[in-house]
């Protein structure tokens, strides 16, 4: 299992819609009599999951999500997240039971309807797929895709990915004649940037722009913002975004209709804000004076993991850019100095 840069395995941080911290713009070849899955093999290209398999596991996290919601425990739902949810969600836990041990007074189940499930076929593992569901929480008519991710037979399902979308964004993807789709590689060549080097593209575009994405919420307008801020009296902000590309950060991809990809990918960033000789730092909010380390005097630090889902285009179609659809950020930390 990867671990981050302090040596914590993403599986102990076990970190949604606890928006509170999170922003955003908005596998298996035979089954026994039981239902369960049994594996034959790592050669060979199945379904990563059966239809019933993957309506059971969104209904286990959504189970877990709540529990852990209500209780403010990260350990409701250790096991039912995954990479960067798995990381948002831990530091908003962490952050609402130091402010609230006794739990949430503000919890609200989150519901999930008309779940369809685009199951992709594939060899080895690890095994995944995408819930695309409406949901009783966020703008109306959105639609909530959710990446399920398993490593092993002996593992549970796990969210690893989570984006909100309008409805007229989700595309339409290529399935075969039994409707079960197509996962593209990190290095797939058909399309215009490989999936595993999204991460690293858009770290390096947020940082010094470039035509390799196309204008929108995530990309020209986040600059623009970024430049805003950084320039505000008073008050200094500098950025630095890196990649994050491996293990439960790995990118995954689904080959649409037109013969693009929608891949889903990590980045993480750092926002250190500093005061001008005189002045202090805004006044941090509760949840994030709960994450802070250190005293705040002229700077506070903050980190955050980002999951971001784009349209990456055909190579050779009409537009090569890459289109940022959808991105929900979470603070994981923060540092005053």
């Amino acid at each position: 299992m990867s671990r981050d840069r302090t040596g914590r395995s993403p599986r102990t941080l076990r970190s949604l819609n606890r928006f509170a911290l999170a922003t955003g713009t908005l596998t298996v070849l035979s089954l026994t009599a039981s239902g369960c899955v049994v594996v034959h093999g790592e050669r060979e290209v199945v379904p990563a999951a059966t239809r019933s398999e993957a309506a059971r596991a969104l209904e286990d996290f959504t189970t877990a999500y709540n529990k852990a919601d209500e209780k403010y425990d990260r350990s409701l739902d250790a096991d039912r997240v995954a990479g960067p949810l798995a990381d948002i969600d831990a530091a908003k836990l962490k952050a609402g039971h130091k402010n609230n041990p006794g739990g949430n007074p503000s919890h609200s189940p989150l519901t999930f309807a008309d779940a369809k499930f685009v199951i992709p076929e594939k060899a080895a593992w690890p095994r995944w797929f995408v819930a695309d569901t409406a949901a009783n929480k966020g703008v109306k008519g959105s639609r909530w895709l959710l990446v399920f991710t398993r490593t092993s037979a002996d593992d549970v399902w796990a969210v690893s990915y989570l984006t909100v979308l309008a409805a007229a964004d989700v595309p339409k993807f290529e399935t075969d004649e039994d409707g079960w789709a197509q996962p593209v590689t990190a290095d797939d060549a058909a399309v215009t940037v490989g999936p595993g080097k999204l991460s690293q593209a858009y770290a390096a575009y947020l940082k010094s722009g470039g035509d390799g994405f196309g204008p929108g919420i995530h990309t020209s307008q986040w600059r623009a913002q970024r430049k805003k801020f950084a320039s505000k009296p008073g008050l200094a902000r500098q950025y630095i975004d890196e990649p994050m590309s491996s293990g439960e950060y790995a990118p995954v991809g689904l080959r649409t209709a037109d013969g693009g990809a929608l891949v889903f990918f990590t980045t993480h960033r750092y926002e250190k804000q500093t005061a001008a000789a005189g002045t202090g730092i805004p006044a941090p909010t509760a949840d994030v004076r709960a994450l802070t380390t250190g005293e705040i005097k002229q700077s506070l630090t903050l980190e955050f993991v980002s999951n971001q889902v784009a349209l990456d285009p055909a190579k050779g179609s009409g537009d090569p850019r890459v289109s940022v659809l959808g991105r929900i950020e979470g603070l994981t930390g923060a540092k005053g100095e």
